[in-house]
This record gives C-alpha cells, structure tokens and sequence, in this order.
C-alpha cells in the first residue's frame, strides 16, 4: 500500500485548486469570444446588406440658403468656393478605425459636408480611449465605437450620411466594402490592417489617405493617387511582429493622433473638393517634441511592386496576419517565448509570497511604468538595461542575488521571478539572464510571471492599477 506525506497531498490539492482557477478563467475567455464571435458574424450580414443597397449619392446643382449659411466661412475661401462645396457633398469616404484619428478627422469632415462617411471599427469605447478619441465619452464607454462615432457625427451635421460599421475588416469584406466608397483614409494601428486596406484600395482603384501616431510623432502620407505609389511600393516586405510598437505598449499624447487626424480630414477635402493633394509623393512627419513639420520626399511608383506594379502577384486579398505574423488589432500583443516549465501563473506567485520563501522579483518595465504602479519589495531593472550586460542595473542585480542567496540554506539556486505589464518583456528577460554569464547569475532559477500585472489585478487584487 502506498501512502502519500500529507505535505505531499496539500501540495497535491493547492495544485488542483489553481488548475481548476485557470480552467474557470479559460471557460470564461471561451465564452466571451464565442458571444464576439457571434456579434462579428451579426455585423457581418449586416454589412452585405448595407453594401449591396447603398445607393449613389445625389449631385446638387446648387447650394440651399442653409447650406451657404453653414457652410459660409469655407465658401468665402478661392481655393472652394461654391463648386468645391458641391464636391464634397457627392463625395463619400470610408473611415478605417474610430478612435485617435479617426475621430478628429470624422469631426472636420461632417462638418464640412462631406456627403456620405462610412464609419467602420470592430471595438467598443473604453475608458483609456477618452484622453486621446474626443468623439466618444463617458456616457458612450461599452459601446460601438462606428456607432458613437456615427451618432456624434449626426449631431453635428445632420446632412451627411453616417453609416457605422461595427466590424472587422478582413480580406472577405474589404473590397466589397471599399468599392462602395470614393476613397479611404486609414485611421488603422496595425500593420496587417494597413497591407489589407492598400491592397483592396488599389484592386478598386481608389486613393488612400493614410496616417499614424506614437508617443510624441506622427505620420501622413497619401497613396495611390495621382500616379504616385501605394504602400507596398514603399514598405514591400513587412516589418518583424516584434520591432512594431503601438499606442497600448508604447504610448501616445493624446493631441498628437489629434494633429494627424486633423491632417489627413485636410488631404481628403483637398482631394474630394478638386484641389487634389500635395502627399501623394511625399511622406508628412510631425515632431510634437519641436512642433516641426517636415515633409520627406519618397520614391516613386515602383514597377515592380506586388499590387499595384506592372506585372502584379497580388490579384486578390489574402491572409494578412500570416503576411505580417501578428494580428489585426491594436491591442496590446501576447507572446509565447517560454516553455510552460519557465512560467508561473499569478495565483502561483502569490502562494509564494504569501509563505514568504525567499526569492527576486525582478519587474523588468521601464522607469515611467513603475512610477505608474508596482508590486513591493520588486527590483525594477529596464529590459533595455538588463541587456546591457556591462550596465550598472546588472551589477545592482547580481549584488542583490549575492545578498539573498546568503539568506538561503543549502544548495539551492535562487528563484528569481521576472514580471512586466504584460508578460512579454519578462519572457525576453527570462532569455536574457539565462543567457548572462558570471557566477552569481549561474545561482539563479528565472521564470516570467504569465500575464504581468495585468493578471495581477484581474485575478488578485481588483484594486491594484490597470494601465
């Protein structure tokens, strides 16, 4: 008969316990994405509908005595005059993406009587969009985004045509969508969503005002206009998933997607009142930090580009996640670096704190992030620093394992347990340290903490800050 220590079989049950936490939080994330999943395919539908009954917008032949008193100040400019106004309200624009950009861009236009907007984004109003997306508010968090964008425009101008899209824009939609619309401005933070809606703007033959922001510098160009290049021309191959930063992991002052929102509404009344656009040759660089604008000019339309060149391989849209080896979303990216044994769940971290064995925990953000928030008695070494091996941060490391490994008894190796905000930069460190060389590091046992502090507030402590 065998029988188990007790110590071994309060081991055994805590370990149920937490796989049976874990397996509740799955059920959960299973059921929240099949009732998105099911929202998705809903919008879906309804998208073909919307499509294929979209009729053409009615040409004025002249202004109404509301429409010369709205539109006044414009009208009085030489470079619109009477006739641009015309243009601009038998002209429609589908607007990718609601938030930073889009909504200081959505605004200029309905204001300035753009016929029809089509207003498409797939996420819904959340409270740290409300620094940066000033169409939405507090009143609108939880919901659609095209919706409140939609709605907000409505009451600005209720002559212009507002239809929300609360969808995704895949390789499925796009070009049935994109059709329906005289040009596209890409309001999108993703690089698949960008190849995506270049791609189908030049399979439809339609111009693309494209622009994007991140921390204190932004971006505007315009594509596929006027025989200048599309995006592919100048970005063939895209970049690797882990050199791409977006405002979730990087940051953004909230008037800089502002700034460039602002610029691309300029370019698409530019185009759509007849002017036409100075950047279809040009890339638009805006510095927050000198609040210089400098233009760069770029290469042009190159024959041997994949869509829009003279012999192209790219006839119709395809898989841009894989293209790109990330998703289309510009939440914050999840990656899978380690082994299941080099990771420990947050419940698992906190049942060591709570025997108080000793141990590091090494939260591995950068300075600014831990001023924000940050678990006690953690030594805050930067990934970038961690790096560095010849950095003062490392020997401020080893002399901290040094200090606890004299605390310990026995042999064994020092756990040293690396956390960030998401569990990405921790993965990195824990493939950093283990390839660090010096007799103290060789001492040592690190495993990331999977989810980062995020999981810490979703599942620990509700009151700990979520950012």
């Amino acid at each position: 008969m065998c029988v188990f220590p007790l110590c071994w079989i309060a081991v055994m049950a805590e370990e149920m316990c937490c796989l049976k936490a874990q397996l509740m939080e799955k059920e959960k994330e299973i059921d929240a994405l099949k009732k998105k999943l099911s929202q998705l395919e809903k919008s879906d539908m309804e998208l073909h509908d919307r499509v294929t009954t979209l009729k053409p917008l009615e040409s004025k032949a002249v202004l109404s005595n509301e429409d010369i008193l709205r539109y006044s100040r414009q009208l009085l400019l030489p470079e619109l005059g009477v006739q641009g106004q015309l243009n601009l309200s038998k002209t429609s624009v589908l607007v990718v993406g609601c938030g930073g950009l889009g909504c200081p861009l959505v605004q200029y236009l309905a204001a300035a009587g753009i016929g029809r907007l089509g207003l498409l984004d797939y996420d819904e109003v959340e409270l740290s969009n409300l620094h940066r997306q000033v169409l939405h508010g507090e009143q609108t968090l939880g919901q659609s985004k095209a919706l409140s964008a939609a709605s907000a425009a409505r009451r600005l101008n209720s002559t212009v045509e507002c239809i929300p899209y609360h969808l995704q824009l895949t390789s499925e939609n796009a070009l049935q969508l994109i059709q329906q619309y005289d040009m596209v401005a890409d309001c999108s933070d993703n690089v698949p969503t960008r190849y995506l809606v270049n791609d189908a703007c030049v399979l439809a033959g339609k111009p693309l005002v494209s622009a994007s922001a991140l921390r204190m510098e932004g971006q505007l160009c315009v594509y596929n206009y006027g025989g200048g290049p599309c995006y592919r021309c100048l970005y063939p191959v895209p970049p690797p998933p882990e050199t791409v930063t977006n405002c979730s992991d990087g940051g953004v002052l909230g008037v800089v997607p502002g700034i460039m929102g602002c610029f691309q509404a300029l370019e698409v009344l530019k185009i759509a009142s007849g002017r036409g656009s100075s950047c279809g040759q040009q890339l638009l660089i805006f510095d927050a930090h000198d609040a210089r604008v400098r233009p760069i000019k770029l290469r042009p339309k190159q024959a041997g580009c994949a869509v829009c060149g003279e012999r192209p391989t790219v006839t119709q849209l395809g898989d841009y996640e894989v293209l790109c080896g990330t998703a289309a979303t510009d939440k914050c990216r999840r990656l899978n670096l380690l082994s299941g044994a080099q990771r420990v769940t947050v419940q698992e971290y906190k049942s060591i704190m709570d025997t108080a064995a000793i141990h590091l925990l090494l939260d591995v953000r950068p300075r600014v992030e831990v001023d924000i928030c940050h678990l006690p008695s953690s030594l805050n070494i930067p990934l970038s620093s961690l790096e560095d091996c010849k950095s003062e941060h490392v020997q401020l490391l080893k002399d901290r394992i040094v200090q606890l490994k004299q605390q310990m008894s026995g042999d064994h190796k020092l756990p040293v347990f690396v956390i960030c905000k998401l569990g990405n930069d921790s993965q990195k460190a824990v493939q950093v340290l283990e390839k660090m060389s010096g007799s103290e590091l060789e001492e040592i046992v690190a495993k990331d903490i999977s989810g980062g502090l995020t999981a810490w507030a979703l599942k620990i402590d509700p009151s700990f800050p979520q950012y």
